[in-house]
């Protein structure tokens, strides 16, 4: 059981963790904790609700252990998805796809229409992924990503404001 929250400040450190985890090129917690501060971001972040050993207190109130995130800037009425990340052990679950589809539910009422991503052009699974989302490619980066040096797709969807 997983509940979906905006990011906050106690998040960062987890994040960070698994971002150096996760990617070659990883953001930091002084990276991810200037997004709390920029006012074109939107980090949302899945929490465990069931393990209430995980949970800890907080000035925020009771939290639980992060189990995936997805980060986006926007402008105007196009937003960019910086990272979607999903901890090793709740992968294969679907919290990928439902963060992907929480944030577009809270992007379309900001009057965003298009949602762009770069994926590595490898990595089957999130390619699936996106594309099971209605994502589409609609170019390619040669060379984008580095460790190990690699194209990216670049991926879009429209969506509609409610």
């Amino acid at each position: 059981m997983y509940k979906i929250t905006p990011l906050k400040h106690h998040h960062i450190p987890e994040i960070a963790a698994l971002e150096a985890a996760a990617f070659s090129a990883p953001w930091d917690e002084a990276a991810l904790g200037g997004e709390l501060e920029n006012p074109l971001a939107l980090w949302l972040v899945a929490e465990d609700e069931g393990n209430a050993a995980a949970q800890t207190k907080t000035g925020e109130g009771e939290t639980g252990t992060v189990l995936g995130y997805v980060g986006s800037q926007t402008c105007f009425e196009e937003a960019d998805i910086l990272n979607v990340c999903t901890a090793p052990a709740a992968r294969r679950r679907g919290l990928a796809r439902a963060l992907m589809l929480e944030l577009e539910a809270q992007l379309a009422p900001k009057g965003v229409e298009r949602i762009t991503l770069e994926v590595r052009a490898s990595n089957d699974a999130a390619i699936a992924l996106y594309e099971g989302l209605g994502y589409t490619q609609v170019g390619l980066r040669k060379g984008y990503y580095e460790k190990p040096r690699e194209d990216a797709l670049i991926l879009q969807k429209r969506i509609v404001s409610p």
